[in-house]
């Protein structure tokens, strides 16, 4: 079975391709995409791997499920496609880094030229039914994703991991903390947001002065 994923990866991730759950995921998802209207395009479901490669990880921000609401959603957490309006928790994200860096709020809500900058974005469900939050979880993505997060834990070192809310921290867990940096906070969404457990977190920051600190070329948020 072929998995439409960049070849900085396979070495790391065929082991994973190879594994009952996995396959039947793959079944699963072909035939939700087959029969109902899913998100995000067939060809972009692994497109935080396509747009970021395993030895440029710098960052892994962990998300949860893809948007669900048409045209929004492109294969990474958080980020949605040029023209769309942004989300609350997008709105929030950007709100974050003015205050912290400085830097005018951006008209665009896609965050490719973050992944292409070594962020990798990654939803721990990868793909989601049109209009229906949660519809693809407990069908194997988050197994996959933990063994994603694993292998970059331990394949890999000086990479931050920016574990935002309860769901994110669980997800991330079992991280060498000794190899890497982790930054946590509330999740971005206004539920949290405003009940003051996101803004003021410095993440933005905080990553780049970790970086620099490892002789890193930062990230231009």
């Amino acid at each position: 079975m072929n998995v439409n994923i960049a070849e900085s990866w396979k070495p790391y991730l065929e082991p994973e391709f190879k594994k009952t759950y996995f396959k039947e995921l793959i079944e699963f998802v072909k035939d939700e995409y087959a029969n109902e209207k899913c998100f995000p395009k067939g060809n972009q479901i692994f497109e935080a791997f396509n747009l970021c490669n395993f030895d440029d990880v710098k960052v892994v921000i962990i998300g949860q499920d893809p948007y669900h609401g048409d045209g929004q959603a492109h294969g990474l957490c958080f980020s949605v496609n040029e023209g769309i309006s942004h989300p609350p928790s997008l709105i929030n994200i950007f709100k974050e880094i003015k205050t912290d860096l400085g830097i005018p709020y951006p008209k665009s809500g896609n965050l490719e030229r973050w992944a292409k900058q070594g962020v990798l974005m990654l939803n721990a469900t990868l793909t989601v039914r049109a209009h229906n939050a949660g519809s693809h979880q407990k069908k194997g993505w988050e197994k996959f994703t933990d063994a994603v997060i694993q292998i970059i834990s331990e394949k890999n070192e000086n990479v931050v991991f920016l574990l935002w809310g309860g769901y994110a921290k669980k997800k991330g867990a079992k991280i060498d903390k000794n190899k890497h940096h982790i930054l946590e906070s509330g999740h971005p969404s206004p539920l949290s947001a405003n009940r003051g457990y996101w803004f003021g977190n410095k993440h933005f920051s905080k990553v780049n002065s970790y970086l620099k600190s490892k002789k890193v070329e930062l990230i231009n948020w």
